[in-house]
């Protein structure tokens, strides 16, 4: 059996539309998965007791479901409810449920870590809660969850994969309808590999840098 890599080259347009389709998906979870979680860690910070507890349970349901189980579910039980969605609607709704809950815990971790002393500070010189929020609590929280944050983003570009089984035209729907068709087997799982490789190892190494420079004090130098 012969290598075709005429094959491979003939298939590399529809691919790089595939990863447009992947990352178009992905920013677009990030986005709405940040919204979610700015929205939960305010809920948390004010410590109102029954939305923190709406927030908790959230974030254990999203966590503890698998994301086909949401996806499947988003796809085809809201449908028979009324709501029409399409599969790439469904992806971003399902990506954004359970890639919010992630950041919520992320951005949660990053508020428990903000010194006491900064937020009595805060109060002693006429903060409001919001105002608090905004110029003391979130913007250390932020920086002090980046390598979280951008490993979770990564978890979340990874998880793009699982919207193939609704027909979204990613990078895994595209390799198994190549697949399919042409029995190209060995082609399409060298071409998703080497995809993976060049879209994953550029974060994971400037995840690495990242947390590197913040553990020695560099961020921002």
């Amino acid at each position: 059996m012969t290598f075709d890599f005429a094959f491979i080259l003939s298939t590399l347009p529809t691919f790089l539309s595939a990863v447009g389709v992947t990352l178009q998906v992905c920013l677009i979870a990030i986005a709405t998965s940040l919204v979610v979680a700015l929205i939960n860690a305010a809920l948390l910070v004010f410590r109102t007791p029954y939305l923190s507890r709406l927030v908790a349970l959230y974030v254990e349901l999203a966590r503890n479901t698998p994301l086909l189980i949401q996806l499947f579910f988003v796809y085809f039980a809201l449908p028979a409810l009324g709501f029409n969605i399409s599969g790439f609607w469904a992806a971003i709704i399902t990506l954004t449920f359970l890639g919010g809950a992630y950041l919520t815990e992320v951005l949660r971790a990053g508020v428990e870590a903000v010194p006491l002393a900064q937020i009595e500070s805060g109060k002693s010189i006429g903060l409001s809660d919001w105002q608090l929020l905004r110029h003391v609590i979130l913007p250390q929280a932020g920086i002090l969850s980046l390598p979280a944050l951008f490993a979770n983003f990564i978890f979340l570009l990874k998880e793009t994969t699982v919207v193939s089984a609704v027909a979204v035209p990613e990078i895994l729907y595209t390799t198994k309808s190549y697949i399919a068709l042409y029995y190209k087997t060995y082609e399409m799982l060298a071409v998703l590999t080497l995809i993976c490789v060049l879209l994953f190892l550029p974060l994971s190494l400037l995840l690495s840098r990242l947390e590197r420079r913040l553990q020695h004090g560099q961020f921002g130098s």
